[in-house]
């Protein structure tokens, strides 16, 4: 089927996420046929390199041979069963490697299908975990400003990026929200030592007034579409002191962080905490299929283990809960994980990759390169000096992704933030090109343009 049919289809057929529709309409829109290790290639044969995982989850590449005869070999038995009320080969399998994997003390796994259904059960775990141990008024929770934690009402409702969420205000219940401590914009002072103490201060504050209305605090190691900001190194430690403190449970959302992409298996090793509760999702299959996963202490589960009558039941689930295509891929996955040492190779890459960004750090639009292992955000200002943005309309990340896209690599900016995540498995050398086409990319559009604006005058 040549591009033209398949263009007019998606015109007239499909509704893409997150996407407006007449501008992805107007711009020649990839569609993409095939993909190889850290490439993609698309209908008309142009080849890219996958620059954000194919959204933050690609772990070893694509057309992994065996992640595919996992799956193959899992056909041969069965594509799906039902988990409610039942259980199934791979999902109980995963579920104990799992254990194995994340921070001590997180026992039991409950199965979904996306990053915002595992963060909505771990808001409806720590919402009923306190009704079911009788404690009356714990109904509130505690987000950080500019948050994302997925698009369903109850992630929606702990997000704070006002572009996405401003619109579905009259849907979500209330929730608090707190300055995350980002050195580079922040109302605390300069240094990193202003921000983290600024921050927490604020946290306490909140938990003093209103800790006995507070079921939850759910956080994000780094923000990801809040701008790819990493917290600061010891913060969550203070943060897990303060909900233990004050008797307030602590989710923390490692959708984007986990398996592997912060050079540690999950971002809160860095600081060495055990969450209440741990949602997890995108790296888990390698990026082959929908899985999920919210992890949480034998404590919490002991608060739902009751006679029927008792009515402490977590009514919660859904058709393809764990799925055992997807558990199958996951389970070879994390195999491949430990045969090929990739959590130790990340970091040691990852080194590298920040020297890989020097030349992008010294371009004169660029304010800020922020990275936590594979993560990257490099946020574009029209002012180096006083940080001022781009006006919106000039639509700056934009242009520079678009000519990412011409020069052979796909990006997604957030506003003016270049996100830059490749899969994990990236070699040097491809991560060599991979920033040399970014710092080509960003130069020509807000240095060309900008001088473009000065001649004008």
């Amino acid at each position: 089927m040549t591009y033209e049919e398949l263009y007019e289809k998606n015109r007239r057929y499909l509704w893409n996420p997150f996407t407006q529709m007449k501008e992805y309409l107007a711009d020649e829109p990839v569609i993409i046929e095939s993909g190889y290790g850290c490439r993609l290639r698309d209908v008309k044969g142009n080849e890219y390199w996958d620059g954000v995982s194919s959204v933050w989850l690609n772990i070893h590449g694509h057309q992994v041979p065996e992640l595919d005869a996992a799956i193959r070999e899992q056909l041969n038995s069965i594509a799906h069963s039902t988990l409610l009320g039942m259980g199934n080969v791979p999902a109980i399998l995963l579920a104990e490697k799992l254990v194995t994997i994340v921070p001590r003390g997180l026992g039991k796994v409950f199965y979904s299908d996306s990053g915002a259904e595992a963060v909505e059960i771990a808001l409806k775990m720590a919402f009923q975990y306190w009704k079911n141990r009788g404690v009356d008024g714990k109904t509130t929770f505690v987000t950080m400003r500019e948050a994302y934690h997925g698009d369903t009402v109850g992630a929606v409702s702990v997000g704070s990026i006002d572009l996405f969420h401003q619109v579905y205000a009259p849907l979500l219940f209330p929730s608090l929200k707190i300055p995350f401590p980002n050195p580079y914009r922040n109302p605390y002072g300069e240094s990193v030592e202003d921000v983290v103490n600024g921050s927490l201060r604020a946290v306490e504050e909140v938990f003093q007034k209103q800790g006995d209305q507070i079921a939850a605090m759910i956080v994000e190691p780094v923000q990801g579409a809040g701008g790819m900001v990493p917290m600061p190194s010891g913060y969550l430690r203070e943060l897990r002191n303060l909900c233990s403190a004050y008797h307030i449970l602590l989710i923390v959302d490692e959708v984007a962080t986990g398996f592997g992409r912060t050079g540690k298996m999950f971002a809160c090793e860095h600081d060495g905490i055990t969450p209440d509760i741990l949602a997890v999702a995108k790296g888990i299959t390698g990026g082959y299929l929908p899985v999920a996963a919210t992890l949480t202490t034998d404590e919490i589960y002991d608060a739902f283990y009751a006679d029927y009558h008792e009515f402490k039941t977590l009514y919660h689930g859904h058709s393809y809960t764990g799925n055992q295509l997807g558990c199958a891929v996951a389970l070879e996955n994390l195999k491949l994980f430990e045969q090929r040492n990739l959590v130790a190779e990340v970091e040691q890459k990852a080194a590298e990759l920040h020297h890989y960004l020097d030349p992008i750090r010294s371009l004169s639009h660029v304010g800020d390169v922020r990275q936590s292992g594979f993560m990257v955000g490099i946020e574009l200002v029209a002012d180096k000096a006083t940080k001022q943005p781009f006006p919106l309309q000039q639509r700056t990340g934009v242009r520079v992704a678009r000519r990412c896209r011409e020069l052979g690599m796909l990006l997604r900016p957030l506003t003016d933030v270049m996100v830059f995540m490749p899969p994990l498995a990236a070699k040097l050398e491809e991560l060599k090109d991979m920033t040399s086409i970014l710092y080509q990319a960003i130069a020509e559009v807000t240095e060309d343009h900008q001088t473009r604006v000065a001649e004008s005058r």
